[in-house]
């Protein structure tokens, strides 16, 4: 009995609409990208664990996929896995070819990841991140040129989304404040899950985390602070009076918010002092773009790191970066219905023939409007009519080109338009521009 043929939990297929739907939101990315000068890298799918372990926080590294069989003899190579995002490969990537680039260097990346996650709505095992960083300057300007691009990428696509944004230098000086600075990755992992398991389930990682009752009461003004972002801005100031790192936190905040306004930004920007992202490398501004319109979680995120590359022996090289989550971003586009009509890059005309020697004519005759930049299809065969014209018909081709002796004789085309039914004797040329309008 033959096998039902499947593909891993967490995967998906992709047919032609969809890749034209992915290539849509891609090419969106990639213009925005280029738009503010970034340019364009790639890194292996596989990077070895040395790399890739300790990065990510306890919970990540239980998310990496090893590689079993990685053509080496056994004992004689090191270990390796797939990439779980691209910001650590891309650390690396400076790293080493340091002596090549000019600092600050400003690149981007789209390439899949994988984590080894339990799949639902919105998360995947295998999935695409569009990133954008800025490495080697710790200037502020940097984060406001992440939020420009955050709302020139989701103005062109459609899409209302509201930017939460936070410090970890903030977050730092809370636990200094209550008392648990030793804690802070556990404080940070545990409220970056306040959406998901609210204040309560919050509190009790909290002190399954061992901190205090007395640490955790201290917590909740924190968790929920309301007011504008300057009302919030002024009382964390004033609880983080006596914490230096929380004071330095708060006033990157305000030079953001500064940028922000004299550069013109219209985004919907919100101080989210419960947003921690549990990556362990971020050490300053933190970013989480949500859609309004779609339930479904973080679409974009990012933040700075100012020592990532010290990790693999480049000391004191700060960046930033903001990834942008491609399979999300599609999954919302669809749910909107916003992909627009003509981003399909459909075949314009199909040649169909009545013979073998009509089928050679046709040949030539697709060559020339291909080199016009008509996307052109030959029906491989002189099959029936009726067969070849359904083809037309099912894959929704504007145009079919019918060629018979008499057409073969007069260097010409039967030009049938498969909207309006009308057709015409026409020279390659009325062809052309036929097509072309």
């Amino acid at each position: 009995m033959a096998q039902k043929p499947n593909i891993p939990k967490g995967t998906r297929d992709f047919g032609p609409i969809e890749m034209a739907r992915r290539n849509y939101i891609f090419q969106t990315i990639r213009s925005v990208f280029r738009l503010y000068g970034y340019e364009q890298i790639e890194t292996p799918s596989m990077e070895l664990m040395s790399t890739l372990m300790g990065k990510y926080g306890e919970e990540g590294d239980k998310l990496l996929f090893r590689i079993q069989n990685s053509g080496d003899k056994a004992n004689e190579a090191p270990e390796k896995g797939l990439r779980y995002d691209l910001t650590v490969p891309f650390a690396r990537y400076v790293v080493q070819h340091r002596d090549e680039l000019q600092f600050p260097f400003r690149r981007y990346q789209i390439q899949p990841v994988w984590r080894a996650d339990r799949p639902q709505k919105g998360r995947y095992r295998e999935f695409y991140q569009c990133d954008v960083d800025a490495i080697g300057t710790d200037s502020l300007t940097n984060e406001l040129e992440l939020i420009q691009i955050v709302e020139e990428v989701y103005r062109r696509l459609g899409v209302r989304v509201s930017l939460h944004l936070n410090n970890r230098k903030v977050l730092a000086g809370i636990a200094e404040v209550i008392g648990q600075a030793d804690k802070l990755v556990d404080i940070t992992v545990a409220i970056d899950k306040l959406d998901k398991i609210g204040a309560e389930g919050v509190n009790k990682e909290l002190q399954e985390r061992g901190l205090s009752e007395s640490a955790i009461d201290k917590l909740q003004p924190i968790l929920n602070m309301a007011g504008d972002n300057d009302q919030k801005l002024n009382t964390i100031a004033e609880v983080l009076s006596a914490s230096e790192i929380g004071c330095k936190g708060v006033e990157e905040l305000r030079e953001v918010f500064r940028l922000c306004h004299v550069s013109g930004v219209k985004l919907d920007i919100d101080l989210d002092l419960t947003l921690a992202r549990g990556l362990n490398y971020y050490t300053g501004a933190i970013f989480e773009v949500k859609a309004l319109d779609v339930q479904i979680g973080s679409i974009t995120g990012g933040g700075r790191y100012d020592n990532l590359t010290g990790i693999f022996g480049l000391p004191n090289v700060s960046g930033v970066g903001i990834s942008f989550g491609a399979d999300r971003i599609y999954d919302v586009l669809s749910e909107l219905s916003l992909y627009p009509d003509d981003m399909l890059d459909k075949t314009q005309v199909l040649m169909v023939t009545f013979g073998y020697d009509e089928l050679d004519y046709a040949l030539s005759v697709a060559k020339e409007l291909r080199s016009e930049g008509i996307n052109t299809e030959v029906y491989p065969e002189p099959a029936k009519m009726k067969k070849q014209m359904g083809y037309a018909d099912q894959k929704q081709i504007p145009f079919v080109a019918i060629i018979g002796g008499d057409e073969m004789a007069q260097h010409k085309v039967m030009l049938k338009n498969m909207l309006t039914g009308n057709q015409q004797l026409v020279t390659i040329e009325e062809l052309k521009s036929s097509i072309q309008k």
